[in-house]
């Protein structure tokens, strides 16, 4: 794979099969459009932000993906078929949630979920799970607390579980939720060059909803930008400026770099419902 210099504002290519695909995708609830006209193709190895105010549907298109939520209308694919169907080969990362300390799961049986349990009964083949788990966990750098109890463990440890099990399935696609949230600047750094590693090393498309593009901006391809039921869709360089942001929302929004960071000024997150995946259930 190419170095993210190369590859910025890769997408489509003429020939090239999309892993993810949404046509003239809508998602409504009520009354309430989060977004319609969606077209959109992901392509192996692209890496695409999905940034927007709280309320705009940045997880409930997640939801879409991974086969929990339907579409108001509109076709959606994931590796050439149904998103359920490909749910094996979709890797998740959700935000950081802590365990409670006296959770009675270690580190390892965290990632054996991923490994496995999606099988019922007893372990077929033991040995073949453990070496696979010790894969994984060194993959992760997690190799050194792997029987230490989760819920003993810091925010960022438990991403570098929560990813290793993700990466059990070998995934064509990764998802990830506000992956970044809660974690110190460290661990933020840790994480996302974790899911950029998986990206360069399989080719895998990455999807990753954020507030904050600043920790993975050096890796992003193209940005989907979600507000006020509409969307844009482009390389950073063209959807994080103050005009496209601002005929986006309605109102003056200012687009600001400095060293090397962005900040995006006047974006009315306080005028949105908090979105929860609990609430959009159907």
């Amino acid at each position: 794979m190419t170095g993210g210099a190369e590859r910025r504002g890769r997408g489509p290519r003429d020939g090239e099969r999309a892993v993810i695909r949404l046509e003239d995708a809508e998602l409504a609830f009520g009354d309430r459009t989060l977004w319609s006209g969606l077209d959109l193709e992901v392509v192996p190895g692209e890496y695409l932000a999905v940034l927007g105010s709280n309320g705009t549907g940045k997880t409930s298109l997640l939801r879409v993906l991974l086969g929990l939520q339907q579409l108001t209308s509109g076709l959606v694919r994931v590796n050439g078929t149904s998103p359920r169907a490909a749910a094996s080969h979709v890797g998740y990362v959700p935000q950081q949630r802590g365990f409670p300390a006296r959770t009675p799961l270690r580190a390892r049986d965290l990632v054996a979920q991923g490994v496995d349990g999606h099988r019922w009964g007893v372990r077929l083949h033991p040995r073949r799970v453990h070496r696979r788990v010790d894969e994984l966990l060194a993959r992760v750098g997690a190799a050194e607390y792997a029987d230490a109890p989760v819920g003993l463990l810091s925010g960022g440890e438990q991403q570098r579980l929560r990813i290793a099990q993700a990466l059990a399935a070998d995934p064509t696609v990764m998802l990830c939720d506000e992956a970044l949230l809660s974690l110190d600047l460290h661990h933020q750094h840790v994480v996302s060059e974790l899911v950029h590693e998986q990206r360069e090393r399989t080719g895998c498309a990455v999807v990753f909803v954020t507030h904050d593009v600043n920790p993975i901006i050096e890796h992003v391809d193209r940005i989907l930008y979600l507000a006020n039921g509409s969307f844009r869709i482009g390389t950073p360089d063209e959807v994080l400026r103050s005009d496209v942001l601002s005929e986006l929302y309605g109102t003056r929004i200012e687009v600001l770099r400095s060293n090397c960071r962005i900040l995006v000024a006047g974006s009315p997150d306080s005028t949105h419902h908090t979105e929860s995946p609990e609430e959009l259930v159907p």
